[in-house]
């Protein structure tokens, strides 16, 4: 429950008491949201896993593709178990550090990503569209993710200042009902509603409408122009194939940002009413619409290691070999765990020998 104001979040809690979520919506929800951190977590470290271990997979896109991960990564530990709990309690209970610290996180990850999804678009871009000029290598690619991060890090900074604990919002309900009482809410404070407006609408455009519309146009020029190269190939099957290759590539690198805006589209909408008009939303089901618009959000962590695992064959067989490796390496750990249990107990059965043996051998 990312509420902006105080008065706002009164507002709503009251609509709250009228509209208690059942036991099995609550299971679902925390199901759904397990299943999220599990696959991100799970999915995006062994991304980032094999891109690290394999010297061939280690490209510009895929370090993008791995900062990428990380970012996810980095939202499925810190972000969604605190925002799932808050947002099914009502109420925050985690303190004002991890107020501060979780809004600030999956603001600076949210930006990290989509400007790693630009530079991915550039790199393609200049590969495909522009084969003779500028090339970034490995190098860019690194200095590129630390610019994100210092990017992404300056312009969440509001989120950590203006975010605070308070229980104003629910004083008036404490009165009517104990389960708030002496409860807290986490809620941005800021000096006047037209700041706080200015300030979202203005990461909605820098997070969201500009790097997407961007990456659209560059992934749009890099279709037409692998068209026109395809019409005008030889019968030369390696330069076919190569062709086929780059747009199974650009296919599954388009398939991740087309998801990526589907899954936080509702939320952005959601908050974008909610700042701008918030009386519209204040009905029995906001925290309903609100938890759907958010866990969809929440699944573009996912993103990452479905596509490749669907469309990356590559990827697939690293994933197999990695977790193969896992699995001798836990067994050979295991058998030397035995064998050295085993040789203490072979020494002292030879120790109990040789005390017993007479002494005049």
């Amino acid at each position: 429950m990312n509420l902006s104001t105080a008065n706002s979040s009164t507002s709503q809690l009251q609509h709250f008491e009228s509209c208690p979520s059942s036991f099995s919506a609550v299971f679902l929800l925390i199901t759904a949201y397990a299943v999220v951190i599990l696959v991100g977590i799970f999915g995006n470290l062994c991304l980032i896993i094999i891109i690290r271990k394999q010297k061939e997979s280690q490209n510009v896109t895929n370090i993008l593709i791995a900062n990428l991960s990380l970012s996810d990564v980095f939202i499925c530990v810190i972000c969604i178990p605190f925002n799932a709990s808050y947002t099914l309690m009502d109420y925050w209970v985690f303190g004002e550090a991890m107020c501060k610290i979780t809004s600030f996180v999956q603001s600076m990850s949210v930006t990290a990503s989509t400007f790693s999804l630009i530079l991915i678009a550039v790199e393609r871009y200049q590969l495909i569209v522009n084969p003779r000029g500028w090339k970034p290598n490995i190098s860019h690619a690194y200095w590129g993710i630390v610019f994100i991060w210092g990017f992404s890090m300056i312009i969440s900074i509001p989120f950590y200042v203006f975010l605070q604990v308070t229980d104003e919002p629910l004083k008036n309900l404490s009165s009517h009902t104990d389960v708030f009482m002496n409860k807290v809410v986490c809620v941005e404070v800021w000096p006047s509603v037209e700041e706080r407006r200015v300030f979202t609408t203005t990461m909605l455009i820098f997070q969201y409408f500009f790097p997407l519309g961007f990456i659209f146009v560059c992934y749009l020029k890099i279709f037409v122009c692998l068209q026109k190269r395809h019409g005008k190939v030889d019968k030369i099957r390696e330069k076919e194939s190569r062709i086929n290759e780059s747009k199974r590539i650009n296919i599954m690198l388009f398939s991740i940002v087309v998801t990526f805006a589907a899954c936080w589209l509702p939320l952005n909408i959601f908050n974008i009413l909610f700042d701008w008009n918030h009386e519209a939303l204040m009905s029995c089901h906001h925290n309903v619409v609100f938890i759907l618009c958010h866990l969809v959000a929440m699944m573009a962590t996912c993103i990452n290691p479905v596509f490749y695992g669907l469309l990356n064959k590559n990827f697939q067989k690293d994933l197999v070999i990695l977790l193969h490796n896992f699995r001798c390496f836990a067994s050979q750990e295991l058998y030397e765990n035995i064998a050295l249990s085993t040789l203490n107990t072979d020494v002292s059965k030879g120790s109990l020998k040789l005390n017993n043996m007479p002494a005049n051998i």
